[in-house]
């Protein structure tokens, strides 16, 4: 959470409207487990009015790096004074309808967290079971290679593991395959070969000698 630009009058309008503010009503049913949630709808129709009494506006900004999915919020007061956060998440399906999802989710998560809002979670329990359901793990020759290409080409295996947001090489869905080719790709420079180089060296002699 980024605290750099809050001011006093930001916080005493914070602990106000979470003394006002009343938890979301349970009004969206879950189809995978039967279970009743507070969708963002409902969260927004619970803390803007309450919000807006107490001087503060919420902006939130999303995001897609084309493996996450990134939420940006930030609780704004009146007299300029602001704090955001970011909160990301790997969508189940990387089409228009799965990136739309997940940005609802994350947007209906990070509202509640910021304005102390509680509301039932199944819909995230949800999408992790959606995505384990839906891609393979890629193969054993796969992760071979995506460790080859690490080593290769000098990458920190951690910050890589942590980027695409699993455990071990061995975790990746196959449907990251293409993007993580095309990461490596730009990675990597033209390389100039001993061949080349003495071929180079030659016509330079001969220009000199002529």
């Amino acid at each position: 959470m980024d605290l750099d630009h809050s001011t006093p009058e930001l916080f005493a309008s914070i602990a106000k409207m979470q003394g006002e503010v009343e938890n979301a009503t349970k009004g969206s049913v879950n189809p995978h487990f039967k279970s009743r949630y507070a969708d963002l709808a409902e969260v927004l129709n619970t803390i803007r009015p309450v919000l807006a009494a107490n001087g503060l506006s919420v902006i939130q900004s999303p995001s897609f790096d084309g493996v996450r999915v990134c939420v940006t919020t930030a609780i704004c007061h009146s007299s300029g004074g602001y704090i955001s956060g970011e909160i990301s998440c790997v969508p189940a399906k990387h089409d228009g309808q799965g990136v739309g999802a997940a940005t609802t989710y994350l947007r209906r998560y990070s509202l509640a967290a910021f304005t102390g809002v509680a509301q039932e979670d199944d819909d995230g329990q949800m999408a992790r079971t959606e995505q384990r359901a839906t891609y393979q793990k890629i193969t054993l020759a796969q992760a071979s290679a995506i460790k080859s290409d690490l080593e290769e080409l000098a990458i920190d295996e951690g910050a890589f593991l942590k980027h695409y947001g699993v455990a071990t090489i061995a975790d990746i869905t196959a449907e990251k395959i293409p993007l993580i080719e095309k990461a490596f790709s730009s990675k990597r420079k033209p390389k100039t070969t001993e061949a080349t180089l003495n071929a180079t060296l030659e016509a330079i002699t001969k220009k000199v000698l002529a």
